[in-house]
């Protein structure tokens, strides 16, 4: 029986056309809600960008690809980039400049930003994030570094740094995070502090950042956009967001 949801955002609760979540998905959520099935929201976006949920009540919030994890009351769980990775970090990315946002519990400061970073944040509709002084971003706390970077430099600077790991749910950039927060990470808490097995649980998504959560998963949904490498772990595929994937996939799994 499932007990609990877990849900992806971009390219999953929300349309890539659209960068909205259509109204069947909401419907969808309130039946959920309505039949006593926890709903949780598992992304890679920080605490400052989920206005795209429009307030709805979800039981807790998976942030920063699990680094940031909070029900509306209290924190459950938070991971920090190791300091000396991100030393060895700044001083790569000093050698030939990319952009980088540095994610902190409450805000994101760029290095600098170009057209890159503007495509991505005109998908996000979240875009309060300036270029600015990143010279001080080692006395903080950083959950996370968006990462704007080819794939073959990816793995180069990966290998430098030995306490974290990184996903890709966009061409052009990754985020770079700490090792053991993760999707998977997340979902391991919420069971514990709400009380249900992870054989009791459903995932939808749809990157590369979702692969672990739904392999994790009891029951697991891919959307029609997701890669075939993503599609081939899921339990179900299911439509895209603008043709009423997640209301289809709940019906599906007999969940409303």
């Amino acid at each position: 029986m499932i007990k609990a949801v877990f849900f992806d955002i971009d390219g999953t609760l929300t349309s890539f056309r659209t960068h909205e979540i259509p109204d069947s998905a909401f419907e969808a959520l309130r039946q959920l809600k309505a039949n006593g099935i926890r709903v949780f929201i598992a992304t890679g976006r920080a605490k400052d960008g989920l206005e795209v949920l429009k307030g709805f009540p979800f039981d807790g919030y998976i942030t920063l690809n699990g680094q940031y994890c909070f029900t509306p009351e209290k924190v459950i769980y938070e991971n920090t980039i190791d300091h000396d990775d991100l030393v060895i970090f700044q001083k790569e990315i000093e050698k030939d400049p990319v952009p980088c946002g540095y994610i902190m519990r409450d805000r994101k400061v760029f290095n600098f930003r170009n057209e890159l970073v503007d495509a991505v944040h005109a998908i996000t509709h979240n875009d309060a994030h300036p270029a600015g002084d990143v010279s001080k971003v080692l006395e903080e706390k950083i959950y996370q570094v968006m990462v704007f970077m080819d794939e073959e430099r990816e793995k180069k600077l990966l290998a430098k740094l030995k306490h974290c790991t990184s996903a890709r749910w966009y061409p052009t950039f990754f985020d770079l995070s700490p090792l053991g927060g993760t999707k998977v990470r997340g979902m391991d808490c919420f069971a514990e502090y709400f009380g249900f097995d992870i054989s009791e649980t459903l995932a939808f998504g749809d990157g590369g950042n979702d692969r672990e959560m739904l392999a994790h998963a009891g029951f697991s949904a891919a959307m029609a956009n997701a890669s075939d490498e993503v599609k081939q772990i899921a339990s179900w595929v299911t439509d895209d967001a603008d043709h009423d994937g997640i209301m289809k996939a709940l019906k599906h799994f007999e969940l409303i």
